[in-house]
């Protein structure tokens, strides 16, 4: 993530400049108490966009190679799995869910929250069948040593927008440091949610060991399944 100061180096612009386009609306950004960040992967299709020459420093964030992907059931074992989580709106409920859910120290939680309901309002994450994935449209560099997925409940059913028309009830919340993770966890994660026998097993129980290992056991899906086309 980049701060005004920053973004300006890189773009050999004056803050000035940077504000200006944000105050014109003109630059994706995002609002974070009284200051504002920018996320790396959309500043570089702005750019694109823009024609504006971008230093090679933007490139700094590297993912490293040769590790092995990750595994869904570990990651949700990381991220916890939380009951009655409050919230009358998508925003309420997005909130609450990253005030639980399971994120080092020094995460700014409230831009996680600004950033999953910044991607709702792009277009809805929800699936069908009373469940969503949150996530950002980007993967935002949090510096996180493991991937995340926390699983919420929450006590009154929410307007999602989904395709089928229902309410949604049951969150499974993406946070990642790289796109590599982030497309990985949610084939794997939006697979296992297609299989009406394994939907039934999650919403169904209240053991969370009895969730994981529903996830343990699945069987993954085949290599270049298809991801979710909207991210």
């Amino acid at each position: 993530m980049f701060d005004v100061k920053s973004l300006a180096k890189l773009l050999s612009v004056s803050e000035k400049t940077v504000y200006r386009w944000i105050s014109k609306k003109e630059i994706p950004v995002y609002k974070v108490g009284e200051s504002y960040r920018f996320n790396q992967a959309e500043i570089l299709e702005w750019t694109s966009r823009k024609k504006i020459k971008v230093s090679d420093n933007i490139f700094e964030e590297k993912r490293a190679v040769e590790l092995p992907h990750p595994i869904l059931h570990e990651c949700l074992a990381k991220g916890g799995i939380y009951y009655h989580i409050s919230g009358s709106t998508r925003k309420e409920v997005l909130d609450s869910v990253v005030n639980v859910i399971n994120l080092p120290e020094d995460v700014d939680r409230g831009f996680i929250a600004d950033a999953l309901i910044a991607r709702e309002n792009l277009g809805t994450t929800a699936i069908g069948n009373g469940m969503a994935i949150p996530h950002v449209r980007n993967p935002i560099i949090f510096h996180l040593q493991n991937p995340l997925v926390g699983l919420c409940f929450l006590d009154e059913p929410i307007d999602f927008k989904a395709p089928d028309g229902r309410l949604v009830d049951t969150l499974f919340t993406i946070i990642t440091s790289n796109i590599h993770d982030h497309l990985y966890i949610l084939s794997r994660l939006t697979y296992t949610l297609s299989i009406p026998e394994l939907r039934k097993e999650i919403v169904s129980t209240r053991n969370r060991q009895s969730i994981i290992n529903t996830f343990i056991n699945a069987i993954p899906p085949r290599a270049g399944s298809d991801l979710e086309s909207n991210l």
